[in-house]
């Protein structure tokens, strides 16, 4: 019988559990939430559009009169509870997921000026899109639980056997309509994040199963 590939690869600083604290897991874990939260930051600053899910906000905000960060907060709360019948449990790497890419945007759109130049905008905007999928793809082989958003995608591939590439791409564009038909404010930034960021962390991943002495099955 063909053994059942990973969804994600265990990698040599994986945690042993999702309250592991190792300085090996923690140090990785801190480092790929930190290139995330500067990856969003670059794609804020260019202003080509928001991310997928930001645009879901920015609609719920519109139809309902909440704020568009409870909007944020009450889409993660519907998403996690889909992580229940994914058989997904929270982990360490749940809340420094939070804590630690809010920090990181906030400081990026803080100490960086907004170009103004397209080819700077799109400059931004792509190595903004490169860095986030990088970041979630070593978050993920942390081992010790995903955000609210990554969960329901690594859920899903595990539950369906599908490939993190289709499953990421195939949310994005339909939260992205979802958003947009909301009233949500959608740009070339949104839809290029939308259909590649899937396969960029699927790339990531792959580098990464690739190192020495990782066992991952494709």
């Amino acid at each position: 019988m063909k053994k059942k590939a990973r969804v994600i690869p265990h990698t040599s600083w994986a945690a042993t559990s999702l309250w592991t604290v190792q300085y090996k897991t923690i140090s990785i874990l801190l480092f790929a939430l930190s290139i995330l939260g500067i990856g969003d930051g670059l794609i804020v600053l260019s202003g080509l559009g928001s991310t997928p899910w930001t645009v879901l906000s920015q609609g719920i905000a519109i139809q309902t009169n909440f704020d568009i960060g409870w909007s944020s907060f009450l889409i993660s709360c519907a998403v996690m509870l889909v992580w229940k019948p994914l058989k997904l449990r929270l982990g360490l790497g749940t809340l420094l997921n939070i804590i630690v890419i809010a920090l990181f945007l906030g400081i990026t759109t803080k100490i960086l000026m907004p170009p103004t130049a397209l080819f700077s905008k799109m400059i931004f905007c792509l190595i903004g899109i490169l860095l986030y999928g990088f970041g979630t793809a070593l978050h993920l082989t942390c081992h010790l639980g995903a955000g609210p958003r990554d969960g329901l995608m690594v859920g899903i591939c595990q539950r369906f056997h599908l490939s993190i590439n289709v499953v990421r791409t195939s949310l994005e564009i339909s939260v992205c309509l979802l958003g947009f038909l909301l009233g949500g404010v959608v740009g070339l930034g949104t839809v290029l994040f939308a259909t590649s960021i899937g396969g960029i962390v699927q790339f990531f991943l792959n580098i990464i199963a690739r190192l020495p002495h990782i066992p991952y099955e494709k």
